[in-house]
């Protein structure tokens, strides 16, 4: 392994996490061919491929395995010495680094900013994905910080709520619900709903829902984007269980009406985690402290239009 790169360890590291060049360029913001070059360097430097094509797939080789497991320790200690570093100079010129579920897009960005205005020269790496990658980033060390409406079920992780979480049942304003009052849960299972994926945490939610009240939706339509389920309802190909804090211009738009379904809006909370042995930077322990003491406030003013000022459902 004699003069392979740190550079070469990354890029071989974000392929194997992945198991795909494309989506390991597109996290590392190189080219495809970039990758693919970066890879076969460093398997000129160990005389042993690190992968193997069956298909159309990639999969580590056994030499793969052993790779991963020296190159995420090598990173590893190059980032203990960068947070070292970063401690030394306190919160400014620290980097944030910090997962979010995709539903924290319409605020996260919000909160980001009001805390780098506070706070000079701080770098911020934000990741933005479901719940079932992020619990695995957590679990990788992949990432500091992470935002969860579903706290990980993982003894080793640390969890606190700062802020309310309000899901809605939405519609298109032409629907024939919409201007109905005191909807049953019931009366919504003849409708066909267009939901978030297996694993996301607006699903989960969803699904503690009908377990509770032993009640079954008809999923018509499973999309992993959220704007995409939105621009569906709109079009009148079903109805919807979404954040409320995701729908506020579509509100303000009247291109989205929320319904009046009984017990509902039904809360969850967003919650700050991470592994509870983790050393956090400073400029990480900071910001978990601006979520804890100002979050729930600033999403309020962010997207409290948003939020039916009704109340809410624990």
């Amino acid at each position: 392994m004699k003069n392979a790169t740190f550079r070469q360890l990354k890029v071989f590291e974000a392929v194997a996490r992945h198991l795909s060049y494309s989506r390991a360029a597109e996290e590392l913001r190189l080219s495809q061919p970039g990758v693919s070059i970066k890879v076969k360097q460093l398997e000129g430097r160990a005389w042993l491929p690190l992968f193997e094509q069956l298909g159309k797939k990639i999969y580590l080789t056994s030499a793969g395995h052993e790779m991963l497991r020296y190159s995420r320790a090598i990173i590893q200690q190059f980032k203990e010495a960068d947070e070292a570093l970063a401690a030394l100079k306190g919160i400014r010129g620290g980097r944030l680094d910090i997962a979010v579920i995709s539903a924290g897009d319409y605020f996260f960005p919000g909160l980001l900013a009001e805390f780098c205005r506070r706070h000079e020269d701080v770098t911020v790496r934000l990741t933005v994905n479901n719940r079932e990658e992020i619990v695995h980033q957590l679990g990788e060390n992949t990432t500091d910080l992470a935002v969860l409406l579903r706290p990980p079920e993982n003894p080793d992780m640390l969890a606190e709520a700062f802020a309310p979480q309000p899901h809605v049942i939405i519609a298109a304003p032409e629907h024939g619900l919409a201007r109905k009052r005191h909807v049953s849960l019931q009366a919504l299972t003849k409708e066909a709903f267009i939901v978030r994926e297996q694993g996301s945490d607006t699903r989960l939610a969803m699904e503690e829902l009908l377990a509770e009240f032993r009640v079954k939706f008809n999923v018509t339509m499973e999309i992993k984007s959220t704007e995409t389920i939105k621009q569906a309802v709109i079009a009148g190909m079903g109805i919807s269980f979404l954040s409320a804090h995701t729908i506020g211009t579509e509100l303000e738009l009247g291109r989205l009406a929320v319904l009046d379904v009984e017990g509902f809006p039904v809360m969850r909370k967003w919650h700050i985690v991470h592994h509870k042995n983790k050393r956090l930077p400073p400029v990480a322990v900071a910001f978990k402290e601006f979520l804890l003491q100002e979050g729930a406030a600033l999403i309020e003013r962010l997207v409290g239009r948003a939020t039916p000022k009704r109340k809410l459902r624990a």
